[in-house]
């Protein structure tokens, strides 16, 4: 359930430059649990909903501005503040410090609780048609068992952490993107879910690392792999929300 009380601008407004502008809510969970999310509409009719599973770093800047994207071609997103279970507005440093305090937080609300919130965040977009959902780094991972445990169409951003569930099926359209170059995610790790999934696209983007989706982040981004990423990303949904 979202409560609409929350700060935040007009939902679906659109800035004076022509983009998206979401909202900062309230997401009740299991539990009646109530964490912080973004929800970002789009300007017409929406042609369905996407969950945005934030990276370690929380629901910061960039991945508020993914939310946007997802709405500005379309459709309703919400990206959960997961690690609010753990401690609230969490929104770190794409440094040492940042990488360790959210290696930490996703540790202690793991991917059983992120799962549920992923539910509940699709319950409180159902009005906007069939639920899908997309994740980075952590959140690629959140994405894979949203897949496998709430059978929702998904796109998994260099998740290192899928190989722990290679044992389980996939019990809905699945798409995965890895950087070539990435060293958290060797290239016999990527062999292993393709032999685990044979039948789920998995795309490998030469001269990137890990997160080459984040923009925010000069060292990381590549924008042409972004660009085909998203792209990959768009026309899964739109085969299976649509």
């Amino acid at each position: 359930m979202v409560d609409k009380s929350a700060r935040g601008d007009t939902l679906g407004a659109v800035s004076r430059t022509g983009a998206i502008m979401g909202e900062r809510i309230k997401l009740n969970t299991a539990g009646m649990h109530c964490i912080g999310a973004y929800l970002s509409k789009p300007a017409g009719k929406p042609k369905g909903g996407i969950v945005v599973v934030q990276e370690i770093f929380g629901v910061n800047a960039h991945i508020r501005s993914v939310a946007d994207t997802y709405a500005a071609h379309g459709y309703t997103a919400i990206a959960p503040a997961f690690f609010d279970f753990a401690e609230n507005d969490v929104e770190l440093a794409y440094d040492k410090a940042g990488i360790d305090k959210g290696r930490d937080l996703a540790m202690e609300v793991g991917l059983d609780r992120a799962v549920e919130a992923v539910a509940s965040a699709v319950e409180s977009i159902r009005s906007s048609g069939k639920c899908g959902v997309v994740g980075y780094c952590w959140g690629g991972t959140v994405a894979l068992r949203a897949a496998q445990v709430l059978a929702l169409p998904a796109s998994s951003y260099y998740g290192a952490r899928n190989v722990g569930f290679l044992d389980q099926p996939l019990k809905a359209p699945t798409i995965f993107h890895f950087g070539a170059d990435d060293p958290s995610i060797p290239p016999e790790a990527i062999a292993k879910q393709r032999s685990a999934w044979p039948d789920a696209p998995i795309h490998v983007y030469e001269h990137c690392g890990h997160a080459f989706n984040r923009d925010a982040d000069a060292h990381a981004y590549n924008a042409a792999a972004a660009k085909l990423a998203l792209q990959r990303t768009l026309d899964l949904f739109a085969r299976n929300l649509t």
